[in-house]
Parts: structure tokens; C-alpha cells; sequence
């Protein structure tokens, strides 16, 4: 008897003590930086040509990987990729991320100038900008280097550099040797940026226009299945020469 009073009581003051004891606070989440702040609220969703637009709201909410933001029900359908973004995270000077469930960044933009800007593999450039702006200004710098005439997957019908050599009233185009004959007439010797389009001059007649469809493909004008797109040389093809094909 004496035994289990002296276990009874010895569990009450164990008890009082755990009672006694304070519970750990709940660590509060570390402050927003400089440049998460600025992305708190409503932002356009586009693609580089933007064809396809949709909502995406910021927020300064924890989420289960970095913050909280809600994508409109229509970028899912436009964009498949963001069914799978649950965060994102702007730490200062360095990019915004949007997160997967296991934190890897699935898109990365960098700012322009009042807007966002993501070349993403498989999807073409992305752009985050304030409702109401208009269509981002597309500077010379994205535009020169060497580029490729094609005709869908076919080889090569010229091979050019876009410089930023000034030139009359735009910059100097050098084409490469082996264009197809048809191009190489055309003595194409400048381009420049008109609203929105890339236009190479030649040395007669009228510019050839193209629309950007994304950060590394512009397409022919007027767009016909048939019309040539311009391709980005990485740098390894940079020093290749076009073999004549289609006129």
C-alpha cells in the first residue's frame, strides 16, 4: 500500500512539472525579401507571342515549399506545366522560382525591365507582367548572333549573323557562304526591330518580316505552313556553313 502511494504521487509531481513546462513557440517565417515584396499580388501568365494568357496571384502565405501562389483555372488548361508548381521563392539578387512539390525549380524568370522574362525547355519563353502592360519590348541585345533559315526540319537554306553593328537605320547582317541561291540574291545586309517584328533588309525590295514565337524561333510573314522560320545556332554549330537546299 505504502508502495503505490508513494508511486501515485511521484506521478502527480512529474505530472506538475510536464505541466509546468512551456510548450516551444512556433517559429515565424523569415521575412520577405526585397524582391518577393514587389511580386505580392496580380500578375499576367503569357507566352512570348501572347496567344495564351491567364492569372497568376503571389502571395506572402507559407506554402508547403516556399510560398503560396494561385494560378487562374484556364493556365492549367494553356499551360500544363503549372499543375505541377505548389511554390515559389524571389530571393534578392538572384532569380524567381517557381517550385515542385520536392522544392526543384521548374521555371526560373529573370527581370527586364517592368517584366519577367523565362526561356523554359519544351515550353518557349514565359512572361510574368503587371495586368494592363502591354506586350514586353524585345531589345536588339536578345536578338543578335547567328541564326538559320529552315524549312521545317530540312537542312540549313543560309546561315547569318545578326550583329549590333549600327547600319543606316538598323544593324549589320553578314551572311554566311553556301546560302541556297535564291537567298544569296537577295544580298540581305541589314535587320531591324519594327513593332515587335525582326525584319532582315535586303539590297533590293521589300523587308522580310517575321513574328517571334519564342526566345530562339521567329517565324516568316505572312504565317503559311510553307513560310521559313528563323532557328538560334548554339555555339557549337556557330561556325557551320549552310549547305544549298530550297531556293
Amino acid at each position: 500500500m505504502l508502495r503505490l502511494l508513494i508511486s501515485v504521487v511521484a506521478f502527480c509531481l512529474a505530472a506538475g512539472a510536464r505541466a509546468q513546462t512551456p510548450l516551444p513557440l512556433p517559429v515565424p517565417p523569415p521575412p520577405l525579401s526585397k524582391s518577393a515584396k514587389g511580386m505580392i499580388g496580380n500578375w499576367v501568365f503569357s507566352n512570348a507571342v501572347r496567344s495564351k494568357l491567364c492569372r497568376v496571384t503571389f502571395k506572402d502565405e507559407r506554402a508547403a515549399v516556399g510560398l503560396a501562389l494561385d494560378f487562374d483555372p484556364a493556365c492549367a488548361r494553356l499551360f500544363p506545366l503549372v499543375r505541377r508548381v505548389v511554390g515559389w521563392t524571389y530571393p534578392d539578387n538572384d532569380l524567381l522560382y517557381l517550385l515542385n512539390a520536392k522544392g526543384k525549380a521548374l521555371v526560373e524568370f529573370s527581370e527586364e525591365e517592368g517584366f519577367y522574362e523565362a526561356p523554359t525547355p519544351g515550353v518557349g519563353v514565359l512572361f510574368l507582367q503587371v495586368p494592363g502592360a502591354g506586350p514586353p519590348a524585345i531589345k536588339p541585345r536578345q536578338v543578335t548572333g547567328t541564326w538559320a533559315l529552315k524549312h521545317g526540319e530540312d537542312p540549313p537554306v543560309c546561315i547569318f549573323a545578326l550583329t549590333d553593328m549600327v547600319s543606316h537605320d538598323g544593324f549589320a547582317l553578314t551572311m554566311y557562304p553556301g546560302c541556297a541561291a535564291g537567298v544569296a540574291r537577295t544580298r540581305l545586309r541589314q535587320w531591324r526591330l519594327q513593332a515587335g517584328q525582326l525584319e532582315l533588309i535586303p539590297a533590293l525590295g521589300d523587308p522580310w518580316r517575321f513574328e517571334r514565337i519564342d526566345h530562339d524561333t521567329w517565324r516568316r510573314l505572312p504565317g503559311r505552313p510553307d513560310q521559313p522560320v528563323l532557328v538560334r545556332q548554339q555555339q557549337q554549330e556557330q561556325g557551320a556553313a549552310a549547305k544549298p537546299q530550297r531556293p
